[in-house]
């Protein structure tokens, strides 16, 4: 690994990003195309982000331009290397992966820029490239060496058993999952995710990825997953699944817990919960953790759902709340449904904004947890900057791509 790229490739990439910014998703969707004719390559990614929407070519679009751009001063980028390396942890990527995607990606340039993809640019672009696959691996390498190492930890595939299902709302279950060999489960980290793969009758190999909604206990994990069945919208392939089959003794693959986004549990300081819709997942294990930890630490839950039918796990929340005088939940109801009370079901009518979150909760010194769809997290990650509360004090989960969120 060079300890540094030399100032020809700095500059030679530098003045490509002018010709990649004008070509959009065009280098980044010849990538892909040119690496999924390997199928092997193309069941390690998580297929879902490469839809209609390309949210995952846009996404390696905005890291390419970054990276181009700070080239010289990759510093500023620590917090999106660290997202992709967890990423690749999560779908078990290795270092003898990495020679495709730098194939894929020098041929997508040379095909794209065409004329403009000299040897000189082609050189430069692909000495970047393994400058940075070096410092992913690196990381890579020591997450892997940590995961082996935690007590109930591991590598790879896990075979996990489903002990027990919840219906939490008429969209969301819940899956109590075990090991398979009765062994122990590594803690996670309140926040972070498991990594599925699912051989779908119809559908083939499917990667995916779950929030863990529960408190860490050494022994399972649960999940909490939305069906995903919108009007107009294909049916979610791999959520529909485990709703429809996925009863008391299914044998699931599993990764190790993954993710960037979790509660720091070594603050003491208030902190404030915020999600929407199924985006409560990661919240429900911070919550539970909290609570649980008996530390007095103020937190403030403030949830948004459509309404009762849809809203998953409150009665929990509530409860939890009930048990701790330093939590207090809040739920908002967009379009209340009949029986849903308020007082009883829900406290807000509408939807959250950031007015009331700098009415209603310590703007100047709590941490602030999100996650949710992406209208609400651009509303609440925009509203929160403008009322003064800290860019480093905002963290937040974002289920596919969140380069357009970053940008925003």
């Amino acid at each position: 690994m060079a300890d540094a790229l030399s100032d020809r490739t700095i500059d030679i990439v530098k003045a490509t990003i002018p010709a990649l910014e004008k070509g959009g998703t065009a280098v980044t969707d010849r990538m892909y195309q040119i690496l999924f004719t390997n199928p092997e390559i193309r069941d390690l990614f998580n297929q879902s982000h490469h839809g209609e929407t390309g949210s995952q070519s846009k996404a390696l679009t905005a890291a390419v331009i970054a990276y181009g751009r700070n080239i010289d001063n990759l510093g500023v980028l620590a917090s999106r290397v660290e997202r992709i390396t967890q990423k690749h942890v999560a779908l078990n990527i290795l270092p003898e992966h990495y020679h495709f995607v730098a194939e894929a990606l020098l041929g997508a340039i040379n095909d794209v820029l065409g004329d403009a993809a000299t040897d000189e640019v082609l050189e430069a672009w692909g000495e970047a490239y393994w400058f940075l696959a070096d410092l992913l691996m690196a990381r890579e390498s020591n997450i892997y060496a940590r995961l082996a190492a935690a007590q109930g930890g591991w590598n790879g595939w896990r075979d996990f058993t489903v002990e027990a299902t919840k219906q939490e709302s008429e969209v969301i279950r819940s899956f109590i999952l075990v090991p398979t060999d009765g062994h122990a489960v590594m803690h996670h980290r309140p926040g972070q995710y498991l990594t599925f793969a699912l051989d779908v009758p119809g559908a083939g190999h499917l990667k995916r990825n779950y929030s863990i909604s529960s408190t860490p206990d050494g022994r399972s994990y649960r999940i909490s997953v939305k069906r995903e069945a919108r009007p107009g919208v294909p049916p979610g392939l791999a959520s529909n699944w485990l709703h429809d089959h996925a009863a008391p003794g299914t044998a699931l693959k599993v990764a190790p817990p993954a993710g960037e986004f979790f509660l720091d549990e070594k603050d003491d300081g208030p902190v404030v919960l915020l999600s929407g819709g199924v985006g409560l997942t990661p919240m429900m294990s911070i919550l539970e953790t909290i609570a649980r930890s008996g530390s007095g630490r103020p937190v403030w839950y403030i949830h948004g759902a459509e309404n009762g039918r849809v809203h998953a796990m409150g009665e929990h929340a509530r409860e939890l709340a009930s048990q701790a005088s330093n939590i207090t939940v809040s739920t908002f109801y967009n379009t209340p449904v009949q029986g849903d009370q308020l007082g009883l079901h829900y406290d807000e009518p509408g939807l959250i904004t950031a007015d009331w979150l700098a009415r209603n909760t310590p703007t100047e010194e709590a941490a602030y947890y999100l996650c949710g769809p992406r209208p609400f997290l651009r509303a609440m990650v925009g509203g929160l900057a403008r009322t003064g509360v800290p860019l480093g004090s905002i963290h937040y989960e974002f289920f596919g791509p969140a380069d357009e969120l970053l940008a925003a």
